[in-house]
């Protein structure tokens, strides 16, 4: 994903950014997965223009409140059960955008429980919105 910040319409944005959220949802396509929460991680970077989001008064509406990425978040797996991980990933990353400042997204997401030979399994995506013609 490092290849994705190079993207030349980046170039005037800021990083936004929420690391290592931790949540306990309902998530697994096996039986067992299916009966109860698991714990997953998720990172989420918005990249939004300076032009939208550079404060002049140092006030909170002239900015994107870091409260949109929880609360998209919580209203996703707040939906019910979810098989997949890519999922869960291309559903908060579409929800992102629907934000008019967001012109691109980065979200992964680590199930840190599965295997106990390694931190985590887990999938990432970026999206970059369609320019306006």
């Amino acid at each position: 994903m490092v290849a994705a910040l190079l993207h030349p319409r980046l170039a005037d944005c800021r990083r936004l950014f929420l690391r290592n959220y931790e949540v306990f949802i309902n998530i697994g396509v096996h039986e067992f997965e299916k009966r109860g929460e698991q714990r997953v991680v998720i990172n989420v970077e918005l990249f939004v223009p300076l032009a939208k989001t550079t404060p002049v008064g140092d006030k909170l509406h002239e900015v994107l409140d870091y409260d949109f990425m929880r609360s998209t978040i919580a209203a996703r797996v707040g939906r019910g059960h979810i098989h997949l991980q890519e999922t869960l990933c291309d559903d908060v990353a579409a929800a992102m955008l629907e934000h008019p400042q967001v012109r691109a997204v980065s979200v992964s997401t680590e199930k840190p429980d599965v295997y106990p030979d390694c931190d985590a399994v887990g999938v990432e995506v970026f999206r970059i919105k369609e320019e306006s013609v």
